[in-house]
């Protein structure tokens, strides 16, 4: 515990040294040790990173090993259950069980980051696998009549809770596709459980409450908005990082998770205040600064300061490895919103910048990320001789990452996003029409829909909503386009409690559309529309039994 306390208040380095010379020794500082370098590790997404946090994590599954009972643990905890009898499973084997399914699941997550090849993902696979079936057989242990409290129960059941939670809302979350699959091979999981389960994790005196509270916080303020309609639980964020605050006022990543919870509730001044402090609590772990900058850039997309703007993604192009292509594609983005009195900053120029974006494409686990894939996909008009431009190439990317659902907060933002859409709007009238012109008037139609619904103006939403429905067969390029205006249409419905009519256009979405821009991450906020749409109470509510038990 003192060796997380001191990463918690920024002393990584110590926090380090502390932990390193009990790695053989001790499951725990392994186990720890590994943690902290593979979070640094998914911060930088360099090669070397992750392989070093591979190693590492490998090395503690190796000393987790060491202490587990020479057996499996499905026939050690089978007899434990079935037999009745205590003294096949010491306390010290329980914590190795915990401990070595920790170990396998961020082995796996590693695995997806590290390698290209379909023997990695089979690998990796199986390393859920097994981890997974050690967190369900060790949740049976804690149900049974027979289970001992040792001395060290806490450590142990919020290692079971953290494991049981993650599993269950992270699967609860994936399309139904893919959890049809994952159905088909033994997962599921109950988005209530999976809550319950970290919540109860999140409030014990536990060496992983932290953890817990963590992942709580990623689900309420990132998840349920990148992945989900935009309606997470900011009051319960809060509630849970009020107590990490008041211990750690300086510590990086509690200040990361203020500034998340104040954009969310529209209060950008007060968002960009936190992250400005969070990179002055440290300097070692620059990855924290890297964050705060992709922070930063939309909160000044959302107040439509695009030189600011321009200036984060310009820092993040020269510090950050995750995605090259994003970030130069954010800049000739923001250059593009520069007015004709506005100077290029470092004598940056538009075109030139979007068309080196498809040069940068990056592949992580043999694939390129879909924001990335994205942006080069829009780039590509600039490669011609005598470039189409695009209209609102940053507020289309602001939709991405459902910006929209932040600036809903703020009437005078939105109305001020809604005049610089007008405009737009306006000059793509003016101009010569091109090939491309039923794309460009749809996504300024999709954008400014989003706008007229915060504003509460909810038949012009529709109207510009169904607009993209009634066009699609003009649509050349963003297919994307007609999917997400169902979805945001849907989303409308269920705010006006239109259930039916909401599920069907979500339907319709789901099962018409294939092989367009950003389609998993469309699927996901179609599951998680559905599932607030049959989580209604007169649907009747979904019970809090455990799905991984």
């Amino acid at each position: 515990m003192a060796a997380l306390d001191l990463f918690l208040n920024n002393k990584f380095s110590d926090a380090l040294a502390s932990l390193q010379a009990k790695t053989k020794e001790s499951m725990y500082h392994a186990l720890t040790y590994a943690t902290i370098l593979e979070m640094q590790a998914m911060m930088t997404f360099d090669p070397q990173d992750i392989l070093n946090a591979g190693n590492t994590m490998k090395e503690a599954q190796a000393t987790c090993q060491k202490f587990r009972k020479k057996s499996t643990v499905a026939d050690s905890i089978n007899n434990l259950v079935h037999r009745q009898s205590l003294e096949h499973f010491t306390e010290e084997e329980i914590h190795a069980e915990i401990c070595y399914a920790e170990c396998l699941l961020q082995r796996a997550a590693l695995t997806f980051l590290q390698d290209e090849n379909m023997v990695s993902f089979i690998k990796g696979g199986i390393k859920v696998r097994n981890s997974y079936q050690t967190y369900r057989e060790l949740d049976s242990l804690i149900q049974s009549p027979h289970y001992v409290k040792g001395e060290n129960h806490l450590h142990f059941e919020g290692g079971v809770k953290l494991g049981v939670g993650a599993f269950n809302l992270t699967l609860s979350m994936f399309p139904a596709r893919i959890l049809r699959l994952l159905e088909f091979v033994g997962f599921s999981g109950n988005k209530e459980h999976g809550l319950l389960q970290l919540q109860e994790g999140a409030s014990s005196y536990s060496f992983r409450s932290v953890l817990c509270t963590m992942l709580l916080l990623c689900y309420h303020t990132f998840m349920t908005f990148v992945l989900g309609t935009g309606k997470g639980n900011v009051e319960e964020a809060e509630r849970l990082l009020k107590p990490y605050l008041a211990r750690y006022p300086k510590g990086a990543i509690f200040l990361f998770f203020a500034g998340r919870i104040e954009t969310l509730k529209g209060n950008i001044d007060a968002a960009v205040n936190r992250y400005e402090e969070c990179c002055e609590a440290q300097q070692y772990w620059k990855q924290f600064h890297h964050m705060c900058y992709w922070e930063l850039m939309w909160c000044f997309t959302y107040k439509r300061q695009w030189k600011m703007a321009f200036f984060y993604a310009d820092l993040l192009s020269k510090e950050n490895t995750w995605s090259k292509a994003t970030y130069i594609y954010m800049k000739a983005a923001y250059l593009s919103m520069f007015g004709p009195d506005d100077c290029s900053p470092f004598g940056d120029s538009e075109v030139e910048l979007f068309r080196i974006v498809p040069s940068l494409k990056l592949k992580i686990a043999g694939k390129s990320l879909p924001t990335e894939k994205f942006a080069i996909r829009k780039a590509r008009r600039y490669l011609s001789s005598n470039p189409i431009p695009l209209p609102v190439p940053p507020l289309e990317m602001m939709y991405i990452w459902n910006g929209y659902a932040v600036i809903g907060k703020c009437p005078n933002l939105t109305e001020g996003m809604l005049g610089t859409l007008i405009e737009a709007e306006e000059a793509l009238a003016r101009s010569s029409a091109t090939e491309l012109l039923a794309d460009d008037q749809c996504v300024i139609k999709l954008l400014k829909g989003l706008c007229f619904k915060h504003l509460g103006k909810i038949s012009e939403a529709e109207d510009h909503f169904n607009y993209i429905y009634l066009n699609e067969k003009k649509i050349k390029y963003d297919h994307y386009l007609i999917p997400n205006a169902l979805l945001e249409l849907a989303i409308l419905y269920l705010d006006q409690d239109r259930r039916e009519e909401a599920i069907k256009l979500l339907e319709r979405a789901k099962q018409n559309y294939k092989n367009y821009s950003m389609e998993t991450r469309t699927h996901f906020r179609i599951q998680a529309a559905l599932h607030q749409a049959k989580s209604a109470p007169e649907n009747g509510t979904h019970s809090g039994a455990s799905a991984v038990s």
